[in-house]
């Protein structure tokens, strides 16, 4: 079973949110579509549910066409940033709304968390709770696609980070076929099998998380994956980044440098004036400026002191490195 997009616009009026889009995912395939606010990603989930129309192209379902085919007869189950529970209903209420005969509510609560919760009131849950049960209910009808727009960004970013490797682990666990839409790098990478990266209603790249981030197709990927600083391979300044990458690059080749590319207090392979310093969860970034690279942000021990105008050594983290295709 696998859900095909194939050339797919949608218009709001003049304005152009998906443009020429075409992704296939596979079955028991998680998929995440990645992108800012405004770049399509959830018109295009909009339209695989039917709740857009097409402008232009297609969406299949193992091969049929579901042109014409009703957001209640395409079997896709959706699940958005709010839960939409029903609040007058227990827990058990609203994950068993729906559910198939002989299924059980109390196995679905203990896959998302929840075991012993099924008496609850929804109103009495906190906000990660009530993701839980909508997830839940979500995975209930065993829906052969299941749709999830933003879930998780309401929530603060530790308990996103949890809920993401549950979610992960939940769709895993029921061979639930997924496209997941969010504009949060380590909600995608944590539960996807492959992510697209979208930018002005356009699909840049699809790749694995550790593909992705390796090897960006462009240098507009690789900036929106959080690569702050690039370099001509052939620069007196990229010796060290050559030397760490391991590989003969092309002198017109383009090195990508993440923040921490560079480490404060490793072993000195380059210099750089320091121009701020700052604590991020337990952790120093110190902004520095590298000759013939520009300003960078690396990565310092805990609790370490440096001030603006210190001459520090640098390391290289080759894990924060990318070549750009030529």
């Amino acid at each position: 079973m696998t859900l095909t997009i194939d050339d797919v616009v949608v218009r709001y009026g003049s304005a152009t949110a998906v443009d020429r889009v075409s992704l296939s995912v596979h079955s028991g395939e998680v998929v995440a579509l990645l992108g800012p606010s405004g770049c399509g990603k959830s018109s295009l989930l909009r339209a695989v549910a039917g709740l857009e129309p097409l402008a232009a192209g297609s969406v299949r379902w193992d091969g049929s066409s579901l042109a014409g085919v009703p957001v209640h007869r395409r079997g896709f189950g959706l699940m958005f940033q709010d839960g939409q529970l029903f609040a007058h209903r227990s827990v058990s209420g609203n994950v068993g709304y729906g559910l198939p005969r002989g299924a059980s509510v109390d196995a679905l609560l203990d896959l998302v968390g929840l075991a012993g919760f099924g008496g609850r009131s929804v109103e009495t849950l906190s906000g990660g709770e009530r993701q839980r049960v909508a997830l839940a209910r979500a995975l209930a009808p065993q829906p052969r696609l299941l749709l999830l727009d933003e879930p998780l960004s309401a929530l603060d970013r530790t308990l996103r980070e949890r809920l993401a490797v549950d979610l992960r682990a939940a769709l895993v666990a029921t061979g639930t076929t997924a496209l997941f839409v969010t504009h949060d790098h380590d909600e995608a990478f944590a539960v996807a099998d492959r992510v697209g990266v979208m930018s002005g209603g356009r699909l840049l790249q699809v790749a694995t998380p550790t593909d992705l981030w390796r090897s960006p197709a462009s240098r507009e990927v690789a900036s929106f994956l959080g690569y702050e600083a690039f370099v001509h391979a052939s620069a007196q300044a990229a010796a060290p980044l050559r030397e760490a990458l391991g590989s003969r690059l092309e002198d017109d080749a383009t090195i990508a440098l993440a923040e921490g590319a560079f480490v404060v207090g490793r072993a000195g392979v380059a210099k750089g004036t320091v121009t701020g310093v700052a604590s991020r969860r337990g952790r120093s970034e110190v902004r520095v400026e590298v000759d013939g690279i520009g300003a960078v942000t690396a990565l310092g021990p805990v609790g370490g002191r440096w001030a603006t105008g210190d001459v520090v050594e640098l390391g290289v983290e080759p894990d924060a490195l990318a070549v750009l295709p030529l």
